[in-house]
């Protein structure tokens, strides 16, 4: 199927994959994709996604609301409102397994889960987002997959986290689709 890919198309995949890394995520799911779809603002879909206010930075934001914070990037703020000392708890973990031991990414010690590197595997939804993004291509009689086909795609699935920040951010999915399909034609 990647071989029908425009370029455009293969980009916010290759994007969703770095958003998924940079967020520390081992899979790839439909928010990722959503965050790839407008990692490149002249593309079809970001302009369209604009159209209805929506922006990289405002997904990412509201995807990292909604997402639970892993422990490595709770603030000292937060945990001394709790009663713990994070100078106190770095000193003793320091102590015991050495200097940057916090800094090192989960699973480094052969503990835990591993930071993702190499291939990230799409979640279910996602992967039925970039299958409905074929059928959205043929729906229109298209030989390729686009990046506006993938939002298509996207908004057909309709139950995934990227589509939920849409919903939230108060886009009118409808709409969206209509302006999608009206740039692709």
């Amino acid at each position: 199927m990647f071989e029908r890919f425009s370029d455009s198309a293969r980009e916010a995949v290759v994007q969703a994959q770095t958003e998924a890394r940079s967020l520390g995520h081992g899979y790839i799911g439909t928010e990722h994709i959503l965050l790839g779809l407008l990692a490149d603002s002249e593309s079809e879909s970001a302009r369209c996604l604009w159209l209805q206010r929506v922006d990289h930075d405002q997904v990412r934001e509201a995807l990292v609301r909604i997402l639970p914070v892993s422990p490595g990037d709770l603030d000292a703020e937060a945990l001394e409102t709790l009663g713990i000392d994070l100078s106190a708890v770095r000193e003793k973990v320091e102590a015991t397994f050495g200097v940057g031991a916090l800094d090192q990414p989960a699973g480094s010690r052969g503990q835990g889960v591993r930071m993702p590197f190499g291939h990230i595997p799409f979640t279910a939804r996602a992967k039925k987002v970039l299958e409905l993004s074929l059928r959205e291509a043929l729906r229109l009689h298209h030989k390729h997959i686009a990046d506006g086909h993938i939002l298509l795609g996207l908004l057909r699935e309709g139950e995934g986290l990227g589509v939920r920040i849409l919903v939230d951010a108060g886009v009118d999915l409808g709409s969206l689709r209509r302006d999608v399909t009206a740039v692709l034609v």
